[in-house]
């Protein structure tokens, strides 16, 4: 009856206050207290309803909470079971927000030196967002007008109950995809959501989305609302963009201005490989005026060679010129009568030359009756101890030649052959059978 007549005479009531004891259970209910400098009121609020917040209720933070009363006899107390809530004003959410990043700033996730550089051409590019947005479809023509990059789209909430957690799983995602394998690691990840109030932006002001983007091991660009909007995501990021419109500018150049740098390069790659050639060539013809004129080079030594034919011309003719009274000096030696004379000369010398060999040859004396000894090698012995000494001898005479042993050599020989003969015979070897 208790619980009845709370219920039927607060059946509707909007309490504003600071939440205090905030707990979420293991089933997805919530429950916290409302107060102010006077009360305090429990309040619960049902998985449903906590889902669907836009925020995330912690203590002192000021809401305006609607609901109904009603009793726990659990406890015999009463409560507030809340349906909706919202944060009490705009100036209660930029103080949360206030307070939640100096918390982070002082931890360095805000830090200027993690900012890492954006790789100038992507391979591969990560969206976190909505798949049915707006933004989406804005992000995926400025990539196919600027360069077509292969996109990589991880849906998400991006508003209400579970859109921080589902945005933080994302970031992190990316990050602990591997570098090869059937889906490609992103080169850079773009965090976007399009324009709206304060709450509507909320999941991205979760400290868990923080941390996920400032841990993410991928170069991040946060691109959440319109240029004047600002969450905590975009100084945790690597970069801010004002709009996803520009996050898809950043993320990647024109392609279309790389091919005029491109061929600008080109353009002054061939004039920096002319230009020494044309610097060789002006310097060569600068050389070549100032060097003298080849008839004025040559023109001394042509000069020489004129004088030098001169002088080989009068020195061949008077060369000609003594030569043939030379010929006629040596001619007049050579007439015939003195050649005659001279050669019947020569004749008489070569007869009395010949006749002189005759009477040294050894063998002519053959013919008296006399003998000529050679040893074995053919040199004639003219000694008999020479002659002793010589294993055999070549008497010759007029009619030819005798081989003959002299006599001390052959008694010499006696005694061995005899010596030999005497020797007794070996002796007959047996037969073996």
């Amino acid at each position: 009856m208790l619980k009845r007549t709370v219920e039927d005479r607060f059946g509707y009531v909007r309490v504003r206050g600071e939440l205090s004891g905030v707990k979420r259970a293991a089933s997805g209910h919530v429950y916290l207290a409302l107060k102010d400098a006077n009360a305090r009121l429990d309040g619960i609020m049902w998985r449903g309803t906590a889902q669907r917040l836009a925020f995330q209720p912690e203590d002192g933070l000021e809401v305006i909470a609607t609901g109904k009363l009603t009793t726990y006899p659990g406890r015999s107390n009463y409560q507030m079971v809340i349906e909706r809530m919202e944060v009490a004003g705009e100036g209660a959410l930029l103080a949360l927000l206030a307070r939640t990043k100096a918390r982070l700033e002082a931890e360095g996730l805000f830090a200027p030196a993690r900012k890492r550089a954006l790789p100038y051409l992507p391979d591969v590019i990560g969206v976190v967002t909505s798949p049915t947005g707006a933004v989406i479809r804005d992000i995926l023509h400025r990539l196919a007008d600027r360069f077509p990059s292969r996109v990589l789209v991880w849906p998400v909430l991006v508003q209400g109950q579970g859109a921080a957690e589902q945005v933080a799983a994302a970031v992190r995602g990316f990050s602990t995809l591997p570098h090869i394998g059937p889906i490609p690691r992103p080169d850079l990840v773009i965090v976007a959501r399009g324009g709206g109030s304060i709450e509507d932006l909320w999941a991205f002001n979760e400290e868990i989305v923080v941390r996920a983007i400032a841990e993410s091991q991928i170069p991040v660009i946060s691109a959440v609302g319109h240029e004047t909007d600002t969450t905590l995501a975009d100084f945790a990021a690597d970069r801010r963009a004002p709009t996803p419109t520009a996050a898809a500018e950043m993320a990647v150049p024109v392609r279309s201005d790389l091919a005029t740098q491109l061929a600008e390069l080109a353009l002054r790659e061939r004039r920096a490989v002319l230009r020494p050639l044309q610097l060789g060539r002006e310097r060569l013809a600068a050389r070549a005026e100032r060097l003298p004129k080849l008839e004025s080079l040559l023109s001394p030594q042509a000069q020489r060679l004129d004088d030098l034919s001169d002088r080989l011309r009068r020195g061949l003719v008077d060369r000609t010129q003594l030569a043939r009274g030379e010929l006629q000096r040596v001619g007049a030696r050579l007439s015939l009568p003195l050649l005659a004379a001279r050669l019947g000369r020569a004749r008489d010398r070569l007869d009395a030359t010949g006749r002189f060999l005759h009477s040294l040859d050894p063998d002519r004396v053959l013919q008296r009756g006399y003998v000529r000894v050679t040893g074995p090698d053919g040199r004639t012995l003219v000694s008999r101890a020479t002659a002793a000494e010589q294993a055999g001898l070549s008497l010759h005479f007029r009619d030819g030649e005798l081989a003959v042993v002299p006599a001390g050599a052959a008694t010499a020989r006696a005694p061995a052959r005899a010596k030999a003969a005497a020797r007794p015979p070996a002796p007959e070897q047996g037969k073996l059978l």
